[in-house]
This record gives structure tokens, C-alpha cells and sequence, in this order.
């Protein structure tokens, strides 16, 4: 190995404040290990401009960002103060005029770009979600109505109007718009209970109103007019008081960016605006990690945070000011993380729930944002390690789940990764759990967000964290060490990332670690899943293992006659190989199972994967494997 080898360390633990150093000591390993003399430290994820000799900083795991308010004046905080209490905007901005009827102050042009397919059904009167249609006049939209969660979120948060906008000029669309609305506003008289009145639902709809009120209002009827003027300020006085009581971070970030653009675009809104603008900055810092990912960990909502600041972007503009320095900043901050995540097609890895959302909806989304960047390099709160080398790219789960107030769709995905060759995606996880109720059925969606639904090892059946209820997570895995280094491989250069999870301690006395090495010509990766006991007193017995790859859709495979090695052919033409060896197992035979992949639009796609079983020891045991291109 050549002196240039780079090394760094650190842990992440689950819920708590600090993270230190990983253990420098090392067990013997099948695969090549970097030497224990003086190695320089690295944080860039092989990238081309990575500059060595920087050092990986023990990260804090699951740390809030923060975020100060903005900086106001004497006179400026006091107004907030008293809106804060309840004093009426019209009375603390002209306090001996009679209040303003409602109206809006500005027209918003949105730069985000809806579904165009989903405006056309909508016009022909269906709902589309995730590839299922609801016929517009058989939906219900009143509060009690029983929807699948993708359907609530479209149905009570107008995210159609988006795609109703992309679809036609707008003359073309605004009798669609008018009928929906129309409907929902006499399901829904005035504020209430029920999924209608979650507040991310309702930050949402309000500021969805708002930036594609042209939609609305631009029909002859004036009563209709008055009513969505009237629903406008209703809503907004009601998320005034009930914000703080939102379901999660992301669902009071809507909430709060809502008010913002209330406060924007109605009448006697300055007091309004500088009580969401505080609220909505002190929400981005708790739910955002210092290198700028959502702690619930999921590439779809770092897309959703995303679309909500360029939308409220969008309404500063619409009324000539500039959005407080904290919140372009925040934007800035969204975009690297979400980059990290995208395989060499340009599309999401399936991480926490997501699919794998095309490369033209990341890339319009992108645009809008007017965020130009490079993915993050350095991974912390975040903790997906990436790898590029050559024509693939590698994604590596290095962090504990998030804690269950903050995920959504929650994944047992700890120290599973994901694998593309150029356009083509070599090894998966399952992911879709976030879209289930549509053409994925919601039965199998807790399925979906298990261990097993993952390209990783599994011990007994048993996810290495607990997966609950409404997307939740339980105990299991409280903290995550990573090392990641560069050493030279058979005369090329290479990078070692090591990860290992508690996830199983309790329950099993063994800690899971996995080794990935990565050719920097991107041809091969070879893997190391190691059952490390702890405790003073080893447990007696054996636990059966299973270590999954998930492969990725159109490729056909085949299994050698020992049943130790497989062949993937690949759609265009190429040919890769697997080879599997254990130590310390029985059994250990490699085998080919069902499985499935959810692509972009929340369909599931049949795959197939490749399973690794047997019994191991209570006293632990290794399992390594090659995968490699032919040819």
C-alpha cells in the first residue's frame, strides 16, 4: 500500500449530542485491512477535487442545525411579540382604519414544474396517484373520509394544482381547478379535525392557493372569488394558532412557510411575516443536521423542503423583497445531500422509503432552487457514504435510523447500500414505502421499510431496528462507527469504507460489521460482513443469517453449479460476477429469491435477489464476497 493511504474515523450515535472517535483497533478480516503506521486523513468522497490531508471531524449524530431568527429592530420585535399574543395584524399596521377585506397583494410565478401526465388526467377528470386512478366525482373530500395516505396528501394539500398548471395553457385548466375546489371548500365549510386539518396538509393547500391563485380566481364567478379569498385568511388565522402542533418538523416547516407567505400576500400582513418568518427559521434549525440533511433521513423530504422554500422564494419575489439570509442559506445547505443520492442514471437511491424518482424531476427541481453545487463530501448527521469511481457509484448507509419523531416512512437500512454502473443499477434496496397506497399496497408496506427489504446482512428474521406503526421506528441500532480511507489494491487504488451497528447486540450479543472496498476504476467491490460478539460472557448457539442483495431491474442471473458464485448479465451486454466465501458459518450457500424495486412513480417493478444463509456461531463469524466486471 502506497504512504499516500488516507484514513478517517467516527461514530454516530442515535438521539445523543456527541459523537467520538471510532476504536482504531482492528480484527483480523478475509479482506485487506490499511496498516496501522501514521496514515494522513481524508473526508472527500472520492471525488475528483477531494483534497487528502483533510481530517474527518467526529460528527454529532443527528444534530440540529441553527438557525438565528432573523435580526429585527426594537420596534419590530414588539410587533412580533404582540401578533405572537394575538394582536390583529390590521391592528398593530393601522390601527384606526377599518380592516381590509381579504385579498391578495401580488401574483406568484412559481418556478417548480408539475407532472404533466397528472394535469392531463386531471382534466379528464381522474385523480392520478402513483399510477392509480380516482374518478374526480366519486372522491371524498370530507375530513372523515378514509384515504391512503398518498391520496390525503394530493387530495387535502392541492399538490395537484401544480401538475393541473403544466398540463394546458391555464384558460385550459382553470374549470378543472374551480370544480375541485369548489368541492372540497363544501366538504370542508370551515376549519376542523381529520387529515383535511393536519397542519402540513393545510400548509400546503394554503400555500399552494397562493402561488397558483391565478388557478382560482380568474373565473367570472365573484362569489366563488370571495369565498377563496375568505378560506385564504380562515386557513391562515388558523395556522396562526395551531402551527405548533404539527405531526412532525416538516409538516410545521410547511405550516410555517404558509403563514410566511400569508403574511407576503395579504392585506396588513408585516406583523404576520415577521411571526412566521421567526417560527419557520427556528423550524429549519431543528430539523435540519448541520451538513444539511433532514434528520428523518429521507431523499424524498429533502426534496419536499426543497420545493417548499422555492415555492415561498417565489412569493418574496412576487411582492419585490428578499427572503431573510437564513432561509437562502438553508436552500443552499438542502441541495448537496439530495446529490449525494443520485446513481449514475441520474435518479434517487431507495433510501428511507423513497424510489428511485427520475433524473428530470431531481433536475427540475434542482433548477428551480437556483442552487449549483457539488453532492456533499462530507458525510456526518446524513450518513450516506458515497463512492464514485469510474462509471459507478456506490451509496452506503453509515448512520443510525432516525428517531421516530422525525421519520415518516422509517427503514431498518443501516449498513445496507446500493451499487450503479453507469445509467444501469447493479444492487438495491427495495425502497417504495413512502408510496404505498398506491400501486404499492399499503399491507406490505412495513415489509417494505424491514431489514430484509434491504441490501444487507439480517439475523433471524429480526430487523436490526424495530419498525413500527405510521412509518415509526423503535429501538435497535443506537450507534454507528465508520472509518473510511484510501489504500492501494492489487497495484490500484482503492476506497475502504468500515461501518459497524449495535443493532443487534441485545438481543443476539453480536455487532454487525461490513466492509466495502471500491476499485477506483469502479470494476470491483469487495465486501466484508463480519458477527462480532460482545459482552463478557459469549452466548451459546447458533442464529441463522441472511445476507440480501437486491439486483437491480433487468438483469438476468444465474448461479454457478457450487452455489457459490453467480453471473450478471447485464441489459447492455456487459457481464458482471459474483463469488461468495464464508469463515466460521454452516451453510452459507447462495440462492436466488423474488423480490422488487419501486422505480420513480411509486410502481413496483419484479426483481430478483441474491441471498447468502446459514447458522452462525453465537461467537461470531465472517462472510466475504467479490462482485466484479468481466470482461
Amino acid at each position: 500500500m502506497s504512504e499516500a493511504a488516507t484514513q478517517g474515523q467516527l461514530a454516530l450515535r442515535r438521539g445523543e449530542p456527541d459523537a467520538s472517535l471510532a476504536h482504531g483497533a482492528e480484527d483480523k478480516m478475509a479482506i485487506p485491512l490499511a496498516p496501522s503506521e501514521e496514515p494522513l486523513a481524508r473526508t472527500d468522497q472520492a471525488e475528483e477535487d477531494a483534497s487528502p490531508g483533510a481530517v474527518i471531524e467526529p460528527g454529532r449524530a443527528l444534530a440540529l442545525a441553527e438557525f438565528a431568527p432573523v435580526s429585527l429592530g426594537a420596534g419590530e420585535r414588539l410587533v412580533r411579540l404582540a401578533y405572537r399574543m394575538g394582536v390583529p395584524g390590521s391592528a398593530l399596521t393601522s390601527p384606526f382604519r377599518k380592516q381590509a377585506k381579504p385579498r391578495l397583494m401580488a401574483t406568484v410565478e412559481s418556478p417548480l414544474v408539475g407532472d404533466r401526465a397528472t394535469g392531463v388526467a386531471l382534466r379528464a377528470g381522474h385523480f392520478l396517484v402513483h399510477g392509480v386512478k380516482a374518478p374526480i366525482g366519486q372522491m371524498d373530500f370530507t375530513p372523515s373520509a378514509k384515504l391512503t395516505p398518498p391520496f390525503e396528501r394530493t387530495v387535502h394539500g392541492f399538490s395537484w394544482l401544480c401538475d393541473l398548471a403544466a398540463s394546458a395553457p391555464r384558460e385550459q385548466c382553470t374549470a378543472t381547478a374551480e370544480r375541485l375546489l369548489v368541492a372540497w371548500l363544501e366538504a370542508n365549510p370551515k376549519p376542523g379535525k381529520g387529515p383535511a386539518w393536519k397542519q402540513g396538509n393545510a400548509g400546503h393547500r394554503l400555500l399552494n392557493w397562493f402561488v397558483y391563485a391565478p388557478l382560482l380566481l380568474s373565473g367570472p364567478d365573484k362569489v366563488l372569488r370571495g369565498k377563496v379569498l375568505g378560506a385564504m385568511a380562515h386557513t391562515a388565522r388558523w395556522l396562526d394558532r395551531n402551527v405548533g402542533k404539527a405531526e412532525d418538523r416538516l409538516a410545521e416547516v410547511a405550516g410555517w412557510a404558509a403563514i410566511t407567505a400569508a403574511g407576503l400576500l395579504l392585506p396588513d400582513g408585516g406583523p404576520r411575516r415577521l411571526y412566521g418568518e421567526g417560527g419557520l427559521i427556528r423550524a429549519l434549525g431543528d430539523m435540519v443536521g448541520d451538513d444539511g440533511g433532514i434528520l428523518s433521513r429521507s431523499p424524498l423530504d429533502q426534496m419536499e423542503a426543497i420545493a417548499l422554500l422555492v415555492e415561498l422564494s417565489a412569493c418574496y419575489r412576487a411582492t419585490r423583497r428578499d427572503p431573510p439570509q437564513a432561509v437562502e442559506a438553508m436552500l443552499a445547505m438542502l441541495v448537496p445531500p439530495l446529490l449525494a443520492l443520485l446513481h449514475g442514471d441520474g435518479g434517487l437511491g431507495n433510501w428511507q422509503g423513497s424510489g428511485a424518482v427520475k433524473a428530470d424531476r431531481i433536475t427540475a427541481l434542482i433548477e428551480a432552487s437556483g442552487v449549483r453545487s457539488r453532492p456533499l463530501r462530507e458525510v456526518r448527521q446524513w450518513g450516506y457514504q458515497r463512492v464514485a469511481a469510474g462509471k459507478s457509484l456506490l451509496q452506503f448507509d453509515t448512520a443510525p435510523p432516525p428517531l421516530a419523531r422525525h421519520a415518516r416512512a422509517g427503514c431498518a437500512s443501516t449498513l445496507a447500500f446500493e451499487l450503479s454502473h453507469g445509467a444501469q443499477r447493479l444492487i438495491v434496496n427495495c425502497g417504495g414505502a413512502a408510496f404505498a397506497g398506491g400501486q404499492i399496497p399499503v399491507r406490505i408496506e412495513q415489509g417494505l421499510r424491514a431489514t430484509a427489504a434491504h441490501s444487507t446482512l439480517v439475523l433471524d428474521d429480526v430487523n436490526s431496528t424495530a419498525v413500527l406503526i405510521n412509518g415509526k421506528l423503535g429501538g435497535g441500532v443506537g450507534e454507528v462507527e465508520v472509518d473510511r480511507r484510501t489504500l492501494e489494491l492489487d497495484g490500484a487504488g482503492a476506497t475502504r469504507i468500515e461501518a459497524s451497528h449495535d443493532g443487534y447486540a441485545g438481543r443476539y450479543g453480536l455487532v454487525h460489521r461490513r466492509i466495502l472496498i471500491m476499485r477506483d476504476d469502479g470494476s470491483e467491490l469487495r465486501g466484508e460482513d463480519v458477527l462480532v460478539p460482545v459482552g463478557r460472557r459469549g452466548k451459546r448457539g447458533k442464529v441463522g443469517f441472511a445476507i440480501r442483495f437486491h439486483v437491480g431491474p433487468g438483469i438476468e442471473l444465474g448461479l454457478s453449479d457450487n452455489r457459490k458464485g453467480a453471473g450478471l448479465a447485464l441489459p447492455d451486454g456487459s457481464y458482471w460476477q459474483f463469488v461468495s466465501g464464508a469463515s466460521g458459518v454452516d451453510g452459507g450457500e447462495l440462492s436466488i429469491e423474488e423480490s422488487l424495486w419501486s422505480d420513480g412513480n411509486g410502481r413496483p417493478q419484479p426483481i430478483q435477489q441474491l441471498v447468502i444463509s446459514g447458522m452462525v456461531s453465537r461467537g461470531g463469524g465472517n462472510f466475504s464476497w467479490l462482485l466484479k466486471k468481466m470482461g
